[in-house]
């Protein structure tokens, strides 16, 4: 499975709040300048996490976006889930764990993507953000 940038920015932008958490909210200028993302691919990318009710955002002088909840309760599938949309690794099977092909049928390698599909997503929900800190 190959991340795009929106989950390797997503998960460091996630990993840099968890780090601030408790400490009040976070500018998005300031995780921009700290990690080296740009601001407005920021901006999008934390829409999708607020959206999917991963961060908060505070408004005010001292606004910005923290933790919706505790490092220990966000798994990596989850955040990765938000900012991809579909987690299906292969192009050819769906969120039921049904294998589609050119020929539309049920072929021989479905067995082995379903497996493998299953472990990547496991992976990723056993994963906890504060694990990464």
């Amino acid at each position: 499975m190959i991340f795009s940038t929106r989950s390797t920015y997503g998960i460091r932008a996630m990993i840099y709040l968890a780090k601030k958490q408790g400490r009040g909210s976070v500018a998005l200028t300031q995780i921009s300048k700290d990690e080296k993302i740009s601001l407005k691919y920021l901006e999008r990318l934390f829409s999708r996490l607020k959206k999917a009710g991963l961060v908060k955002s505070e408004m005010g002088a001292a606004g910005g976006y923290k933790l919706a909840q505790s490092a220990s309760k966000i798994n990596i599938y989850d955040m990765t889930k938000a900012l991809e949309g579909k987690l299906n690794p292969f192009h050819c099977s769906n969120k039921n764990k049904k294998i589609f092909c050119t020929n539309d049928c049920w072929c021989q390698a479905a067995k082995v993507l379903v497996k493998v599909e299953q472990a990547i997503n496991a992976t990723l929900k056993d994963i906890k953000l504060d694990q990464l800190l």
